[in-house]
């Protein structure tokens, strides 16, 4: 058996976190999952994710766990003091406040790598920082909008519809870790730092590369068309079930031939209106009326496991709580269980990648606000004195 490594990739960097929302926090949750020092930066009153209900608690929990937590008031001298006097002591500095906070507070990329050339300076913005729109607050909806998503997802007679998650979000923060990943690579290898920048409206752009490339081919919009694909047969189709509904793709001629096989339909193959691809799309209705019915006296495991034996590609869909039992996602350990600053434990989510030097990302959940801060004070040097006198005038805020 092979022995465990005792250190994580990231163990002794210290990141200074002042994101908020998502994309910043869940890409610095990336590198406290490897073994990063990360110290989340709030005001005093606390990131908005905390006080607009459960869905922002949802976030704080899963994107800051095992982070430290301080409470700054950036807008008072000492406060900003204190900021500057965190960043000299980083590695990594990362943020995604609403564009022109940093700059304006004197903790921009210029102004911070002129004082620390070796720091790594990481932003995040909705819009890029160089186009009319870079100051611009950014969402994931309006990336999702104009970024081309909502216009291919939905119905073709119905209106755009956003994906049901903050899919740009969680795309950019991964894209995000892995441009500060490398910008801290450069660094090691070549004692310098590194700017970096990701924006949603890119990474939106990015992820729908197939479309892309075809649109760049050919000149052709994509449109919105449901479920199905555009140019392959049958592919992403929906099938109800007896008992719920799966999806699946055989638009190669082996996998189409044996989903004619485990149908019984034979007989479509000879059918002139589905003997190649281009057939099937162009009679793509036609070919689902055909399949539909054979779907609709099976069970969604029967349906499962005989594509699975056919070589067909299928997907059960599920609720969340069918993933939640989902014995692949079990057996992945993507669910963990972590405990909160109190005491009481709940479950989170990891990062979904596995190294063996990070044998358990469980632990510590998101600390509370200002969990850390007197702690983080004491290391640079300020006495309890001076640090009740901070909190007095609500430049601090401690854990209470």
């Amino acid at each position: 058996m092979n022995k465990p490594i005792e250190n994580k990739p990231l163990d002794g960097v210290r990141v200074i976190d002042f994101g908020q929302f998502v994309a910043g926090p869940a890409a610095t949750q990336v590198l406290a999952d490897m073994g990063a020092e990360v110290i989340k930066v709030e005001p005093v009153s606390g990131e908005s994710c905390r006080i607009i209900g459960q869905y922002g608690e949802a976030i704080i929990r899963t994107y800051n766990r095992g982070k430290k937590d301080i409470a700054l008031d950036l807008k008072d001298p000492r406060g900003l003091k204190i900021a500057r006097e965190l960043i000299a002591s980083a590695d990594i500095v990362v943020q995604n406040l609403r564009p022109g906070v940093m700059d304006g507070l004197g903790l921009g990329s210029e102004a911070v790598r002129a004082a620390h050339p070796e720091i790594v300076y990481a932003t995040v913005s909705g819009f890029g920082l160089h186009g009319p729109s870079k100051e611009r607050p950014g969402f994931d909806i309006a990336a999702q909008a104009e970024s081309g998503i909502m216009w291919v997802t939905g119905e073709a007679d119905g209106e755009p519809q956003r994906v049901g998650f903050p899919v740009v979000d969680s795309a950019a923060a991964h894209v995000f870790a892995q441009a500060i990943l490398g910008a801290y690579i450069r660094r090691l290898r070549f004692g310098v730092g590194d700017e970096v920048e990701v924006s949603l409206l890119e990474v939106a752009v990015h992820l729908q590369g197939p479309n892309w490339g075809k649109y760049l081919m050919t000149g052709i919009e994509p449109m919105r068309k449901g479920n199905g694909q555009p140019s392959v047969a049958p592919a992403a189709e929906v099938m109800s079930t007896r008992d719920g509904e799966i999806v699946l793709s055989a638009y190669s001629p082996a996998h189409f031939a044996a989903l004619c096989r485990f149908v019984e339909r034979r007989d479509l193959l000879e059918d002139p209106r589905f003997v190649d691809n281009p057939s099937r799309v162009a009679n793509r209705a036609a070919l689902l009326a055909e399949l539909r019915p054979a779907f609709a006296q099976i069970t969604s495991d029967d349906a499962m496991d005989q594509l699975g034996v056919h070589g067909v590609v299928a997907g059960r869909i599920s609720s969340y709580g069918e993933v939640r039992k989902n014995p692949d996602v079990e057996a992945s350990g993507l669910f963990i269980d972590v405990e909160a600053a109190d005491g009481v434990h709940y479950t989170s989510l990891k990062s979904p990648w596995s190294l063996r030097s990070v044998s358990d990302q469980g632990g510590l959940g998101a600390p509370d606000l200002g969990q850390h801060t007197a702690e983080l004070l004491g290391q640079l040097g300020y006495s309890e004195r001076e640090i009740a006198d901070l909190e007095v005038d609500s430049v601090v805020r401690t854990q209470r």
